[in-house]
């Protein structure tokens, strides 16, 4: 019983390496490269079919190269939510959904800069959403998010978009 157990949770611990792996968009050869073979693509494989046993260490060393916390590379008890998009998505007057660019956080200055890093981030954690290239903003994170910029929910996609923050795929 206990094996079965074991092997239960390596595949959901498995599962969960792949999901962070997939939403950096990362193959398992690109991790091996990037991470200078540390992290062996067949070894990596075996870890997300839940084939092999990954050391807290190991799982550390992993998390810490996918920039994630290391308790997302762990299942949760109540997993089943993939925390994506959903209806809930805000979109603002211009008609498009307001999408924060992560790659131009660190260009962001001013006094709401930290605590406006520190807020993506939990968003992203309670989202497990990781893909570190944009993130969605939906109503109730616009209202949180207007409130750091000190500015009512209308001016808060405005100020973010001064801020340079806004992702804009036809702008590319």
């Amino acid at each position: 019983m206990d094996e079965e157990l074991d092997a239960l949770y390596r595949r959901r611990v498995g599962e969960r390496i792949r999901v962070i792996r997939r939403q950096q968009r990362l193959s398992l050869h690109d991790v091996e490269d990037r991470s200078e073979s540390e992290f062996k693509a067949s070894v990596l494989g075996a870890y997300e079919r839940g084939e092999r046993s990954i050391s807290v260490p190991r799982l550390q060393r992993l998390a810490r190269f996918y920039g994630v916390p290391v308790d997302q590379l762990l299942p949760s008890e109540g997993e089943g939510e993939s925390g994506g998009t959903t209806q809930k998505d805000l979109e603002w007057s211009s008609g498009q959904k307001i999408v924060i660019d992560l790659t131009k956080l660190d260009q962001v200055e001013g006094p709401e800069s930290e605590m406006i890093e520190r807020y993506l981030t939990i968003i992203q954690v309670k989202r497990q959403d990781f893909n570190g290239r944009v993130l969605t903003i939906r109503g109730d994170d616009l209202q949180a998010l207007a409130a750091i910029l000190g500015t009512d929910v209308d001016a808060a996609a405005p100020r973010l978009e001064e801020l340079g923050l806004l992702y804009r795929p036809d702008a590319a």
